[in-house]
């Protein structure tokens, strides 16, 4: 009899996904299950970077996984990759976490900008230069990186980012700070979030710029140390920049069209939670096999999997509900919906590790099984910007209490 934990964690046939989807999905769980898994326990303990791991994702062709066929790529949507994150953290939740900010640098700049409005000129441009990003990851295994808190409001868009890019002949100096950058010492290009301002001029979200920039760059720094609660696999140093050249093709997004994503585009910042819901589905999965070990008579113990397999469900649902309306300009219904599910994810995926601690018993929390690993990284979902646990919780009260554009008591 085969075993219902081999299952994806969603479907194909119930979800209605295609062969490719299907494929594609399974293709990451079994990279997880085999090769990330194995190393998990490891990276976490040394919190080191998975390197073995980004060689396997690069030989599967999974670094490439959202660029268009033209250019190489898996051309993965949205939703499939979403899924193939939730996989893979089953597995690694660090590995999983690193993926998508990489991947976000392909995702943001291929099929989200498409949706974007521009002139013709300036898409022509911007074709232009990703295809050189594109050409890195795919032709010589670039990683990016994608540094985005300042341990200010910036990142949540409260106020326009402190790292600032100056116009000088030939591009920009970027000079400014990141902190949490994940990947800091371990990729190749790191897609930064920075604020264009001449010297006489004020800092402005609309002038949000998104810049690669070699690792390598005279005047990038990757300084302090890292260890953390959890996470640990995703070495999030800080990296500082000083008067760091670019040129004009490190631009990843045209001028403007950062800010005109985060409005429109606003699923673009919902990418952290499958790596959380893979924490999730992973909670439970350890309580099933450890309580099948032999205590699953225990009536107590089939209410808390109960319990846990409800909470479980309701998040999956809500969560592959709003990451199936990711597209531009969204109904307030569904961008209420996707900060929902945001919350729900992070929350529920600690609460499952709990509840998991609780009916496993005290063996659980050994360091030799994956389950205290999984709490510890499962505690950081609701930390993790630009969509905090209190920012969702924020914009859902203030949006459903407000139509668009109302203000007042």
């Amino acid at each position: 009899m085969s075993d219902a934990l081999d299952t994806p964690l969603f479907d194909p046939l119930a979800h209605h996904l295609n062969h490719g989807q299907a494929d594609l999905i399974a293709r990451a769980r079994k990279l997880g299950a085999e090769r990330f898994a194995p190393r998990a326990a490891l990276h976490d303990r040394d919190a080191s970077f998975p390197t073995e791991n980004y060689r396997d994702l690069r030989d599967a062709g999974l670094l490439a996984v959202c660029i268009p066929q033209q250019h190489g790529g898996l051309a993965a949507d949205y939703l499939t990759y979403a899924l193939a994150a939730a996989e893979i953290a089953r597995s690694c939740g660090a590995t999983a976490l690193t993926w998508n900010m990489h991947v976000c640098s392909t995702l943001w700049t291929g099929a989200l900008a498409d949706d974007l409005d521009m002139d013709a000129p300036t898409r022509a441009e911007h074709e232009r230069r990703r295809t050189l990003h594109f050409r890195r990851i795919v032709a010589e295994g670039a990683i990016y990186a994608q540094p985005f808190s300042e341990g200010n409001a910036s990142a949540v868009g409260a106020i326009p980012f402190g790292t600032a890019a100056k116009p000088v002949d030939g591009g920009w100096l970027v000079t400014g700070r990141k902190v949490f950058a994940s990947l800091s010492g371990h990729a190749d290009y790191y897609g930064v979030l920075c604020t264009e301002r001449a010297d006489d001029e004020g800092a402005s979200r609309r002038n949000t710029l998104y810049l690669a920039i070699p690792a390598h760059a005279e005047g990038v720094a990757v300084v302090g140390d890292w260890d953390p609660l959890g996470m640990r696999g995703t070495v999030s140093r800080t990296v500082e920049f000083s008067d760091v050249f670019v040129g004009h093709d490190a631009a990843l997004m045209p001028r403007g069209m950062y800010f005109q994503a985060a409005t429109r585009w606003p699923h673009m910042f919902l990418t952290l939670s499958p790596t959380y819901l893979g924490l999730a589905q992973a909670a439970y999965d350890f309580t099933v096999r450890y309580l099948r070990g032999g205590r699953r008579g225990s009536v107590v113990k089939q209410l808390a999997v109960a319990e846990m397999r409800i909470k479980l469900e309701q998040a999956k649902t809500l969560w592959f509900q709003a990451v199936s309306e990711a597209r531009v300009d969204p109904t307030p219904e569904q961008r209420l919906r996707a900060y929902a599910a945001q919350f729900t994810t992070m929350e529920t995926a600690n609460d499952l590790a709990r509840l998991a601690i609780r009916t496993c018993g005290g063996h659980s929390m050994l360091k030799s099984l994956p389950l205290e690993r999984i709490y510890r990284d499962s505690r950081c979902g609701s930390l993790m910007a630009p969509w905090t646990a209190e920012v969702c919780l924020e914009r859902i009260g203030h949006g459903s209490l407000y139509n668009e554009g109302e203000t007042g008591g």
